[in-house]
């Protein structure tokens, strides 16, 4: 699992969750048996009860994605080995920059830094375990750099291309591969943990099959694979992604509407024609009950079949619930994100029923009715773009340091 998603940060939202979870210390906690004995041995080193479940209810806190008492034990050890690797480096931290540090994320939540631990206080997490949290992540952060930062560099043709697709203007044009994993209250951290585990693939072969065996997508019977596409018809969430990949390389999971969404990128190339950004995309959703079944497809080709532009869904629909068709026009960025994909393989007039709705009960047909372009439009500024594309890097470097650290690591379960 990379390291990026079991670190989400969702302090923003703190206040507002706080008003609407009681999370409520055990009656007798001082007096719980072996909560502040050794429960996980990584190395040398010992993880106790208490962190655990302090850890458990800072994730709780912060929204972190999955079950938040195995994510706190794979939080915990990789801090072990995080820390571990850094004092072997010679890299210590001062309380002063932790301290730091602990005010700048107080301030993602809009308090000082009393105020958030007052907060975390009255939900049972103590200073202490807010401060180790962050010093990992501090600790971490430097390390990496000062490992990897000499064999990271970005050149002009890196910030060209970046720019030009972070802009909508780009003359690129990628082939990916998707799977699409469905995702419902009862499979939700088996779905999490499936895309972790694709996420860390390299292989087009391994990815396909993955695509093959459980991708939800229209794309499945080809091993997952899309045709050529601009990057810059891509939903600008999905194609910040796709800059920072090399070929073979897959993006981090993406949530999508009942859904997990994972891309890898098997070539890019320029094109020669640049791209105008798009400002606004108009386009028709037409809902048919029955999901993917025999019965549903069949409406939707009968559909098709009749339709040649996005006002004809108008006559479909006439004698239907005003929901069953939904048309409008929105900015790429308002756009739900599994749409927006789909959107960016489409033509005007084309069509798409690769989506669902209602955890798989209402097949989506979806027309492309238009795009408009904007004329003008400014970028971000070089500095921005390097330290991106540094950061993307920096991650990549990270990710694969973590995973050979875990593989020499000697982890025991001692309970």
């Amino acid at each position: 699992m990379k390291a990026k998603l079991r670190n989400v940060l969702a302090a923003a939202s703190l206040p507002m969750l706080l008003a609407t979870t009681a999370l409520v210390a055990p009656a007798n906690f001082a007096a719980a048996q072996g909560q502040y004995s050794a429960v996980i041995k990584v190395n040398d080193q010992a993880i106790t009860g208490h962190e655990l479940e302090q850890r458990a209810r800072l994730l709780t806190l912060f929204r972190a994605p999955g079950d938040p008492n195995k994510l706190a034990r794979e939080q915990l050890i990789e801090d072990r080995l995080k820390l571990d690797a850094a004092r072997s480096s010679g890299l210590i931290l001062e309380d002063a920059d932790i301290t730091v540090a602990m005010e700048e994320f107080a301030g993602r939540a809009n308090m000082d830094l009393a105020q958030f631990v007052d907060t975390l206080g009255q939900a049972g997490v103590y200073e202490s375990s807010l401060r180790e949290f962050v010093r990992v992540g501090v600790t971490w952060r430097e390390l990496v750099r000062a490992r990897f930062g000499p064999r990271v560099s970005v050149s002009e043709t890196d910030l060209d291309r970046a720019r030009a697709s972070l802009s909508g203007r780009s003359s690129v044009r990628v082939l990916l591969s998707e799977i699409i994993i469905p995702v419902t209250p009862e499979n939700a951290e088996q779905a999490q943990q499936v895309a972790a585990n694709i996420s860390e693939l390299e292989s087009t072969s391994s990815f396909s099959q993955q695509a093959s065996e459980i991708s939800a997508a229209g794309s499945r019977d080809r091993g997952g694979r899309l045709e050529w596409m601009s990057i810059g018809d891509l939903p600008p969430a999905v194609r910040s992604e796709i800059i920072g990949l090399a070929p073979g390389e897959v993006t981090q999971p993406l949530p999508i509407d009942g859904a997990i969404a994972l891309f890898q990128l098997r070539d890019i190339e320029e094109t020669g024609t640049p791209k105008r950004e798009v400002e606004s995309i108009e386009y028709a959703a037409y809902y048919i009950a029955g999901g993917r079944s025999e019965q549903a497809l069949a409406r939707a080709q009968q559909v098709k079949n009749k339709i040649d532009v996005c006002d004809d869904l108008y006559g479909i629909a006439k004698d239907e619930p005003p929901e069953v068709l939904e048309r409008g026009t929105k900015a790429p960025a308002e756009i739900p994100q599994d749409i927006a994909v789909e959107l960016a393989k489409l033509d005007q007039g084309e069509v798409s029923t690769n989506l669902t709705r209602a955890n798989g009960q209402t097949l989506v047909l979806l027309m492309m009715c238009g795009r408009t372009f904007k004329i003008d439009g400014e970028g971000p500024s070089p500095e921005q773009l390097t330290g991106f594309i540094r950061s993307s890097r920096l991650e990549s470097f990270a990710d694969g340091y973590l995973e050979q650290l875990r593989a020499e690591a000697r982890i025991v379960d001692l309970k």
